[in-house]
């Protein structure tokens, strides 16, 4: 019997690198898969797989890891949007492997009250919603806190912009969201100078506008006082871009004023001199950072400081990407790039074990938004399995990608890639092409 992708239904793969939970690093065990569900892994695997006629195929350099946890990413039309809907939304996070996926806030309809949330939806993917500080994202006045996080919500957060610091300072205040996290973008436009990348030779050589780093650092030396200020609230600093920026929270994180923060993940992939002036990729919120600033935040996310990966999904339509950079507005989409960049940027080219990169892309972030963390379990189907050395070129016509315009390494060809994941009915591809690649 056969998947309709044509791989067999149960599959014994033998050597697979398996990594099973935050306590314990890889090892080569063989695996019993059957569909989209784990069967047994070891020993357990290779007697069932015997007693059902599987010749063992091997697999060697392959991983088997817990699905990986996005913290927050942009939905603003989930039903009826052209560039992205919440189907089309989940659907192409599982086929990268990712079995949780935050929305912030900003939306149509913003969700700053519980009636505005997204409450169901039937995919495996777990979905999360962030809850708005402030009603409409204007920063006004306060939401209904408590009723947010009575409705489930995983947190509160704003949009790309720190809020006015006095509304900050009362609704710390008032103390509504207790322990949740409350996460904020340290980012005032106004000290942007209407530039959209930071300040450096790169970026001065390919003639955009700049965006100095104070823009960062003196909301975030805000955001920073409020955390000591209010002590036993939870403050998390988004997106974090910059050298000074890092400079700046390391010591509040060692005082434990502040115990989390995140990264957009294109921030520690590329910088502005690895990007040609045509490319893709040149205007995030907050801006692309130099070699400096990249360098900064790999180190920073290794030891702590930063303790999770956004992918920050932001999608445009064909019609707005097609506008000029300057013209459009900010951000990335596609999950499925992720965890084959940073593989490449921070295993092979900066020797990350594996469970480092795992702490960065799944356990991180299921801590920041109070779930448990994502762990290999025998007849579940909560796994991914991800093959270093296959080559493929994404495409937008892929079955598994999203609908966004905006995808940034599209037909530009790949190394590693996510070959299968329980939450999009199992294997892609027929295992004897593990490691191979795409012909």
């Amino acid at each position: 019997m056969r998947s309709d992708a044509g791989v067999p239904e149960s599959v014994l793969l033998r050597g697979v690198s398996v990594l099973r939970d935050p306590h314990r690093s890889p090892e080569p065990e063989d695996v019993l898969l059957e569909g989209e569900r784990l069967v047994a892994l070891g020993e357990g695997a290779a007697e069932q797989g015997r007693r059902m006629g599987l010749a063992p195929r091997p697999a060697a350099g392959c991983l088997l890891a817990p699905c990986l946890v996005d913290p927050h990413s942009v939905l603003e039309r989930p039903r009826d949007g052209v560039e992205e809907t919440l189907d089309s939304l989940l659907r192409s996070a599982a086929a990268a492997g990712y079995g949780q996926v935050g929305l912030l806030p900003r939306a149509a309809s913003w969700r700053d009250r519980p009636d505005r949330l997204l409450q169901h939806h039937e995919h495996p993917v777990r979905l999360h919603c962030w809850g708005g500080f402030s009603l409409d994202g204007a920063g006004r006045d306060l939401a209904p806190h408590r009723d947010l996080l009575g409705a489930g919500v995983v947190g509160l957060a704003d949009d790309l912009v720190l809020p006015d610091p006095a509304l900050l300072d009362r609704g710390l205040l008032l103390g509504e969201m207790g322990e949740a996290p409350l996460l904020l973008a340290p980012r005032d436009p106004s000290l942007s100078a209407g530039g959209f990348v930071r300040e450096g030779i790169e970026s001065i050589r390919a003639g955009w506008p700049t965006d100095p780093a104070v823009s960062e650092l003196l909301p975030l030396r805000t955001l920073l006082t409020l955390a000591e200020v209010h002590p036993s609230r939870r403050l998390v600093p988004m997106h974090l871009s910059t050298q000074a920026g890092v400079t700046l929270l390391a010591p509040a994180v060692e005082a434990g004023h502040c115990r989390a923060a995140t990264a957009h993940w294109w921030s520690l992939v590329r910088d502005t001199s690895l990007l040609a002036p045509a490319d893709e990729g040149w205007t995030l919120v907050p801006s692309l950072g130099g070699p400096g600033d990249r360098q900064a935040l790999i180190d920073a996310l290794r030891r702590g400081v930063i303790t999770a990966v956004a992918v920050s999904h932001e999608p445009l339509d064909a019609e707005e990407q097609g506008l000029p950079p300057d013209q459009r507005r900010p951000g990335l989409a596609g999950h499925r790039f992720v965890l084959p960049m940073l593989w490449e940027a921070l295993v092979r080219q900066r020797g990350w074990s594996v469970s480092e990169l795992w702490q960065a892309l799944s356990w991180g972030p299921s801590a920041l938004i109070g779930r448990e963390p994502e762990q290999l379990l025998e007849g579940s189907n909560r796994w991914l399995l991800f093959d270093p050395a296959h080559r493929w070129i994404p495409r937008q016509q892929d079955p598994d990608s999203c609908l966004a315009a905006n995808q940034p390494l599209l037909d530009q060809p790949l190394l590693g890639r996510v070959v299968g994941c329980g939450l999009a009915g199992g294997l892609r591809v027929v295992p004897e092409r593990l490691g191979a690649g795409d012909p």
